[in-house]
């Protein structure tokens, strides 16, 4: 069977727990190519101790959210894999997400999350061992998130900017972000382009 695991669409106040999702696969035209594992519309549940493994998406391997402000935490994204945003995407959404680990994805541009109009506030997160050709890790476009007590390492990206990090017309805020290891043709941290620009504070990078 080719489908997506969990569709939400307007639906709130949900939980959903102790529960992995996996298997998915999602393939066409909008919105049925969306978020292999999940894919939220105007939805905003509560997802805790929940892993997203081993789905495939057009855009958003593991999720897609549009126009959602979940709640994640102590949630695995691993293994997923898309054109867009192998682990998740976020498109006009602000989701809260704390105790997540983003984790071998893979993908053509945005390995671990790719970030469209959206401003996430993002705490206590690994992003690791992703890979893309563009934005191994993280691939901002227009969005300004806030990224406190992260980790950013060892992710790819094989043939263009950005291997931890790649930012379009975005200006996020990293505290106590810790960006190592990651490689790229150009930038391998952190690729800038298009007026974009960092605020780092008690940062390595």
């Amino acid at each position: 069977q080719i489908d997506r695991v969990i569709t939400m669409e307007d639906c709130q106040n949900n939980i959903i727990s102790e529960l992995t999702i996996t298997g998915g696969i999602t393939y066409g035209d909008y919105p049925d190519n969306y978020g292999g594992g999940m894919y939220l519309r105007n939805s905003n549940p509560t997802l805790t101790h929940v892993t997203i493994e081993s789905n495939t998406a057009d855009e958003g391997g593991g999720m897609l959210l549009a126009g959602s402000n979940p709640t994640l935490t102590h949630v695995t994204i691993e293994n997923n894999t898309a054109n867009f945003g192998g682990g998740m995407v976020l498109v006009y959404s602000n989701p809260t997400i704390t105790h997540v680990t983003i984790a071998i994805n893979t993908a053509e541009y945005s390995g671990g999350m790719y970030l469209y109009y959206s401003n996430p506030i993002i705490t206590n997160v690994t992003i690791s061992k992703n890979t893309a050709v563009g934005g191994g890790g993280i691939l901002l476009s227009f969005s300004n998130p806030t990224l406190t007590h992260v980790t950013i390492d060892n992710n790819t990206a094989n043939y263009n900017f950005g291997g931890g990090m790649y930012f379009y017309s975005s200006t996020p805020t990293l505290i106590h972000a810790t960006i190592t290891n990651n490689s790229a043709f150009r930038g391998g941290g952190i690729g800038l382009q298009e007026n974009s620009d960092v605020t780092l504070s008690n940062s390595i990078h």
